[in-house]
């Protein structure tokens, strides 16, 4: 059964319609679309937020110092004065909100902006004319928020040189080590330190020159727009979002885990100028059409009858927003092959699976047990069919029958980096470990709590579970967790904690709020995500950020991610806990704990890794950096070597005999490109510390009897089981 967390549409739209059509007649109908979009979405964050801040004074300066941070975070446009001059504003942008001024704030910071942009423009060459003195005693601040904005002209170009000196000085040692380590000395020339000097320098003014180019030509008044209205939404909390036409439809493809594209992997070239073909995707579009070629520079995209777009400075992403769109619709790629020559190439776009976001599964034999390995990046769903192939508990239902069928005797879910996705996938997931019962509850900001259940009445699995987390796993990834630990269902292994996203999201179309005579005037609006609800564990306790703390705690360096960094979260606070009945078989937890504790105290790879922990936070410390090259490069020296002791911990780690499932080879074997992913996926798992001690861990959890049965050991149940359900 799939479970969605909605507001009505009906009555979300029709008051929403009721609401702008008040204020359009109350302001004669704004004639500035950017006005009507920030008054409609002040307007839905004041009356369906989840648990809305006042929109006043102290709301208003912190939108003001955020867009500032996000237009010059490096204060090297700005100076003092301008800042003077924009505060007039900072206690005055919830006016503009409310729509009681219009966007002067908006407009005037991105004049002056503008201005600067242009008068920086000519810094930065004139500066790298010239060689730098790399001998001086001199240094920078690289944590820009603990120094202001330039005085004056003179103090900007101070903080250009320096910051063109740091750029160079890195560059610099770039080439010196290159040229060391170049083994054919013969075909390489040999360069002084003026002509690396020289060099460095050059190769910085590409970087800025097309930096320059990406801001002046794509960085324009529409994308700052949608910075801007970022600002106000997640001054609310950190997970509403605006999201212009386009970056809706691209947010809509990255949750399905399929787009309408051509089915080609695109990257930069080298010098960062223009985007190329990286890898062509097997039975996609563009393979099937045959011209377009892995090495070919993308130079313009045409879409219908509109005028080609030049792609010469475009990002990766930028060029694939324009590259994706309607099913069945005609892109025309100018492309220049390897040998030099240029061809426009028509391409139907078709529908395209990003292999990576699905559910994977692996068997490891480690001589003890054979123990499944499920791999989810995120709770995708297929939007044509919500509980058939192509939605993740369907998928991962498929990957816990073959592993049944391979003969694992426990199972682990592998959660790491997933950042959540579809609750109701999360929710049916839940299903496929404990029979029917409440998975997680779900509060209103009027206070109503409705307890959201699976509803398979036998679980799928009812062997030895464990979970692998890390600060990265979020949303849907912490719901599931937390209740197979609620549960004592399973132990969860990983990080002190997960991310701690416990709010539920609602997309909210504008165009939708609007009087019908009204939509053809202003065209597409955009969406607002907005944050409606709050998630709770069924043991009362929110998941919003505390998120879920694991069992067994292993050191990890993707640390101070978490959503309690963000000052705008929304806080934890719990509320009565759901009815439920703890496992049948509960996780001794404790008896877990004692004995991965004691492996790890003596783990050298964990020794390590806690070092290398402890050097990483150390240099996140050390902002002040000398421009001084003697200097720096023992300083770098002096980090690097302990920084590469890291690399040996999988040196440290004993080699899992990991496989694929006899099942997958086939259509592995099939796509050149999916079985090098494959292999290299293999290649870290076999050598990956963390799972190396959840297959430890799982191993004492198959050898802990039963409570049903002292005398059956767990491997022999979960076999048991498995003949079970398979006839």
């Amino acid at each position: 059964m799939k479970l969605k967390i909605i507001i009505p549409t009906v009555l979300i739209a029709g008051a929403a319609c009721v609401l702008a059509f008040e204020t359009l007649k109350k302001n004669a109908a704004p004639s500035d679309k950017d006005e009507l979009i920030v008054n409609m979405v002040g307007q839905v964050l004041e009356r369906w937020h989840y648990d809305p801040k006042k929109i006043d004074d102290s709301f208003s300066a912190e939108v003001f110092h955020k867009y500032i941070d996000g237009l010059d975070g490096e204060k090297k446009f700005f100076l003092q004065s301008d800042i003077a001059y924009l505060d007039q504003y900072k206690n005055s942008i919830d006016d503009e909100i409310k729509g009681q001024q219009p966007l002067n704030f908006l407009r005037d910071a991105d004049s002056i902006f503008n201005l600067r942009l242009k008068q920086s423009e000519k810094i930065y060459p004139a500066i790298l004319s010239k060689p730098f003195n790399f001998t001086q005693q001199d240094s920078i601040q690289l944590d820009r928020d603990k120094v202001s904005f330039p005085a004056d002209s003179a103090a900007r170009q101070k903080i250009w040189y320096n910051l063109l000196k740091y750029r160079t000085m890195t560059k610099l040692l770039d080439l010196q080590n290159q040229q060391k380590q170049a083994v054919d000395t013969a075909a390489i020339k040999k360069e002084s330190e003026s002509q690396l000097e020289a060099d460095a320098r050059r190769d910085v003014k590409k970087i800025y020159d097309l930096y320059f180019d990406r801001i002046s030509s794509h960085f324009k008044e529409k994308d700052r727009f949608s910075n801007f209205m970022n600002d106000i939404t997640q001054t609310m909390d950190p997970h509403s979002n605006y999201f212009s036409p386009t970056d809706k439809r691209y947010f809509d493809e990255q949750m399905s885990g399929t787009f309408y594209g051509i089915g080609a992997l695109l990257a930069p070239t080298q010098d960062q100028q223009n985007v190329k073909i990286q890898s062509i995707v097997t039975g996609g579009p563009a393979w099937k059409e045959g011209q377009l070629k892995a090495g070919d520079i993308i130079l313009k995209v045409g879409q219908a009858d509109l005028p080609p777009v030049d792609l010469t400075g475009f990002t990766t992403e930028d060029a694939v927003k324009l590259i994706r769109g309607k099913k069945g619709a005609i892109v025309k790629l100018t492309v220049k092959h390897l040998d030099g020559t240029v061809q426009t190439i028509a391409i139907v776009r078709g529908e395209v699976k990003i292999e990576d976001t699905f559910a994977r599964s692996y068997l490891i034999d480690n001589d003890h047990h054979k123990i499944g390995y499920i791999v989810l990046p995120e709770f995708y769903f297929n939007q044509n069919n919500m509980t058939g192939p192509g939605s993740s508990a369907f998928d991962v239902a498929t990957q816990i029958k073959n592993l049944k069928a391979a003969g694992a005797q426990g199972i682990i879910l592998d959660l790491r980096f997933n950042g959540g996705g579809s609750l109701g996938d999360a929710i049916d997931m839940g299903g496929l470990f404990v029979p029917s019962g409440p998975v997680v509850q779900v509060r209103s900001r009027d206070g109503e709590v409705n307890v959201l259940r699976s509803h398979y009445p036998d679980a799928l699995w009812s062997g030895p579970l464990a979970i692998m987390v890390n600060e990265y796993s979020a949303s849907a990834s912490e719901i599931l967790t937390a209740a197979m630990q609620d549960y004592k269902r399973a132990v969860v292994i990983g990080s002190k904690q997960t991310f701690g996203k416990g709010t539920v999201q609602r997309m909210v179309d504008l165009s939708d709020l609007l009087p019908n005579n009204q939509k053809d005037v202003y065209g597409p609006l955009g969406a607002l995500k907005l944050t409606i609800q709050k998630f709770y564990r069924i043991s009362g306790g929110s998941t919003q950020l505390k998120g879920v703390s694991s069992d067994i705690v292993l050191s990890d360096p993707y640390y101070n991610v978490a959503e309690k960094t963000d000052k705008d979260a929304l806080p934890w606070d719990q509320i009565q806990k759901a009815d439920y009945n703890i496992w049948k078989d509960p996780v001794d937890v404790t008896y877990l704990q004692k004995r991965a504790y004691e492996r790890i105290d003596h783990s050298e790879a964990f020794k390590m890794i806690d070092a290398n922990i402890n050097l990483l936070k150390y240099i996140d410390s050390q902002t002040v950096v000398p421009l001084n090259l003697t200097r720096y490069v023992a300083m770098q020296d002096k980090d690097n070597a302990e920084l590469k002791k890291v690399d040996q911990v999988k040196n440290l780690v004993s080699s899992l005999q990991i496989s694929n499932l006899k099942v997958d080879l086939s259509s592995i074997s099939k796509d050149s490109i999916r079985a090098d992913r494959n292999r290299e996926l293999l290649s870290a798992y076999r050598t990956d510390p963390y799972l190396n001690q959840a297959v430890q861990v799982m191993d004492d959890m198959i050898a802990q009897p039963t409570m049903e049965n002292p005398r059956l050991t767990k491997a022999r149940a979960g076999s048991q089981d498995a003949a079970k359900s398979d006839n």
